[in-house]
């Protein structure tokens, strides 16, 4: 799409030249090669009832895309199959197949369709092509990539649907002064004639918690365009955050005055807010106007529903709306059972969701182990351990592999019962099962307290040689085990030394622990340490 003003074409190059002296970038990522074969799979997904064969998108050759299961393969060899077979493909079709692969989140094969229409000499790209192809390229291969790609666009390809692509990717990487900057360029190019960048911006300072910058961008729209349904859902989700009713009550007012038709999210952000400050009877009648928008199309919105009439102590809510998603739907996935199931828990009612968990086990065919953690925790929080431990051996032997939270949960659990061996083992199974372990310090903090008040001198060892392995190792965690020793009546050994080789500093409670340990009993060297 060229550039609003028609003039001449010397203020689009300007424009044009004022973005491009603002974006550095490194170069491309070179895309690797790619293998596929897609028969036996094509079959397989539509066998599945697929998302071609719900769609109808794109006939045959959209099958075959779908049918990529994997990222290695390729779908430039797809399309390619397809014409040697004699076959037409058209540029609306791709489109279709772009915008149904996005959905599905399936990313790198979008990519390469794209690219491929570039390459077409008898397929005419606008603008939004162009657009659609960067957001990609972001997603795909990264900030830097996509700069490029803007930087190599021809000049009147560079308007304001590619700067506004552009503009998404720095809000997704929260990148607040390069996202500013283009707003600026884009303002002065005339680029902002549409809510959506202000859109971008105000959900960028909503996640980023600078809500102090949401009216200004709020009274700029309104200069240059008006507000959509997303603007006024992103100013409600700012009077949420700073828990603003009345200024959430007189958006709502303003919506409606301009028309603009609410959504579930619309209804949803307001009866969260109404909750929170105890406006029952204004949470009810919002409620109400959420249920009559969820639908088959908006699925979502049945999870949130869970959610609020949860929130509202409302069993019989709660119950009805589930009753409702499975006249709608065939079938429950996942995230749906973990919705309800959370319900059920926080309404005290374990015995519904020990039943439905079973019957999410008959039925999901999955082993994902974050449905049958709600139940675990369930347990746990009850202090019913040994139901803990039972459900956990039913989870292994049918077929879950624990995960992080699995074994945070049983750390947890143990520690409330002061069942310190137990403790350090699940917690050692816990930092095991991943790759790199992002540090609870409350945990860690709770777990020494346990130790130093017993003064279990082996067991800190233990702990901190598991903490070292994790690489979290601090002048705190160190004192701890000090404070073990001192309330053991144990004088600990080299400690000194193993801070000065595990670069940690020494500190003046360091130094007085070490002074009051150093004319005790000489402990026996603990085995962890080297």
């Amino acid at each position: 799409m060229p550039l609003p003003n028609p003039q001449s074409k010397k203020i689009r190059l300007v424009c044009c030249e004022m973005l491009l002296r603002f974006i550095h970038f490194r170069a491309t990522v070179a895309a690797a090669a790619r293998h596929f074969s897609a028969e036996a799979a094509a079959q397989k997904a539509v066998g599945r009832g697929g998302a071609t064969a719900r769609t109808g998108v794109g006939g045959h050759a959209g099958r075959r895309l779908f049918s990529l299961v994997y990222a290695k393969r390729s779908a430039v060899i797809a399309i390619g199959k397809w014409k040697a077979e004699g076959h037409k493909v058209q540029k609306y079709q791709l489109n279709r197949i772009v915008r149904e692969l996005r959905k599905l989140k399936r990313y790198k094969h979008a990519l390469e369709v794209c690219e491929w229409m570039t390459q077409q000499q008898d397929i005419k790209l606008m603008q939004g092509d162009y657009a659609v192809h960067l957001d990609l390229i972001a997603k795909v291969r990264g900030l830097s990539s996509a700069e490029k790609f803007f930087e190599d666009l021809r000049d009147e390809m560079r308007g304001w649907q590619t700067c506004t692509a552009l503009l998404h990717t720095y809000v997704n990487y929260k990148l607040i002064e390069k996202a500013e900057a283009l707003m600026e360029k884009m303002s002065e190019c005339s680029f902002l004639k549409n809510p959506l960048p202000y859109n971008h911006m105000l959900s960028l300072y909503v996640a980023n918690g600078q809500l102090e910058k949401v009216p200004e961008v709020i009274k700029e729209l309104k200069k240059n365009t008006s507000p959509d349904v997303v603007t006024y859902n992103l100013w409600l989700r700012a009077c949420a955050s700073q828990n603003d009713v009345e200024t959430a009550k007189k958006v709502l007012v303003e919506l409606k005055k301009a028309k603009v038709d609410p959504d579930w999210i619309t209804y949803s952000t307001l009866t969260n807010l109404y909750i929170k400050n105890q406006l029952i009877e204004n949470a009810a009648s919002t409620l109400k106007e959420m249920e009559k928008r969820a639908s088959r199309k908006n699925r979502l919105a049945y999870s949130s529903l869970l959610s609020l009439h949860t929130n509202m102590g409302d069993r019989d809510g709660v119950h009805r709306i589930w009753n409702k998603m499975k006249s709608c739907f065939r079938k429950m996935n996942d995230a749906e059972y973990t919705s309800m199931m959370s319900s059920l828990v926080k309404l005290e009612e374990i015995e519904e969701a020990q039943n439905l968990y079973s019957e999410w086990e008959s039925v999901s065919g999955r082993s994902d182990p974050q449905v049958p953690n709600i139940l675990l925790a369930a347990y746990i929080n009850r202090n019913q351990m040994e139901e803990a431990e039972n459900f956990h051996h039913h989870m292994v032997q049918n077929g879950f592999r624990p995960c992080y939270t699995t074994w945070e949960l049983l750390t947890w659990g143990h520690l409330k019962s002061k069942q310190m061996d137990k403790v350090l083992d699940y917690f050692k199974k816990a930092i095991s099962s991943v790759k790199k372990w992002n540090p609870d310090k409350i945990l860690v903090r709770e777990v020494f307290k346990n130790l130093e008040e017993k003064g279990i001198v082996e067991e800190a060892e233990e702990f901190l040689v598991m903490l070292q392995k994790a690489g979290h190792v601090s002048t705190e965690i160190y004192n701890s085990v000090l404070r073990t020793y001192k309330n053991a009546g144990k004088m600990p050994l080299i400690v000194a030394e193993r801070m000065k080789k595990d670069n940690v500093d020494l500190d003046e409670e360091t130094h007085r622990l070490l002074k009051a340990t150093c004319s005790m009993c000489v402990s026996e060297v603990s085995s962890f340490v080297s």
